[in-house]
């Protein structure tokens, strides 16, 4: 019995390991891919549809495009930054061909969910917006992570269908079928913090071997934690 038992043991061992072989090949590959997208220069927005159309990939590829922000359908994603929560803001932006395109401009901390107090990055008119192609999620990647919010504006995954339907788009348009992340060009007023901070959480957990479901554990104890903050001071505000 303690024989069987043994070789059950070495069976399972022998598995770990070639699992986790595999994983650090993946990581490998993955960051070699992340590292050669990023620096390679910016692509045309059509260059990288076709190549989106071809594999549905193009993750951390450089894209350049040219519209007109519509600020008042700003999308709000739950994220931290440097330890203080708050969101990435997504904001539509409409090419010159009448297409639209969900452009994430950078962080914003709790306090400054609302456009109006940050009125300097309402950036008015025509913009050339550079910065990292972002894949589609096919859908919500946890079960642990909070159901979106799309009545406060307030989501946990990035659900791109939903977050332009709610947007304020005008009836019928015609969506890009991936994300941007602009780069480091700082946003007026200095009040959203743009780049490659999202890059910079992704290599991290990738190479932490951080897994999806800690992750959704993480976020739903932030906002736990937000909540009640932002109770506790709405409290002592009308104390």
């Amino acid at each position: 019995m303690l024989i069987g038992l043994g070789l059950v043991l070495f069976a399972v061992l022998i598995g770990l390991g070639t699992w986790q072989v595999q994983r650090l090949h993946w990581k490998e590959d993955l960051l070699a891919t992340i590292d050669k997208r990023t620096h390679s220069a910016p692509l045309p927005l059509a260059d990288v549809e076709r190549e989106f159309a071809a594999s549905h990939d193009v993750d951390y590829t450089p894209v350049t495009v040219t519209g007109t922000f519509l600020h008042q359908g700003e999308r709000h994603f739950f994220s931290t930054w440097q330890g203080d929560s708050g969101f990435n803001v997504y904001t539509p932006l409409q090419l010159e061909d009448g297409r639209f395109v969900l452009v994430n401009r950078g962080f914003v901390p709790y306090d400054l969910k609302y456009p109006a107090k940050r009125p300097k990055g309402e950036v008015a008119g025509k913009v050339t917006v550079t910065g990292l192609a972002r894949n589609p999620l096919p859908g919500k990647p946890s079960m642990m992570l909070p159901d979106n919010d799309a009545a406060k504006n307030i989501f946990y995954w990035k659900d791109r269908d939903v977050m332009a339907a709610t947007a304020g788009l005008p009836a019928g348009f015609v969506l890009v079928p991936f994300f941007i992340d602009a780069d480091k060009t700082p946003n007026p007023g200095g009040q959203s913090v743009p780049g490659d901070g999202i890059l910079q959480v992704v290599v991290r957990q990738v190479d932490d071997g951080d897994t999806t479901d800690r992750q959704a554990a993480g976020v739903r104890r932030l906002v736990g934690i937000d909540e009640e903050r932002h109770q506790y001071k709405a409290g002592r505000q009308t104390g």
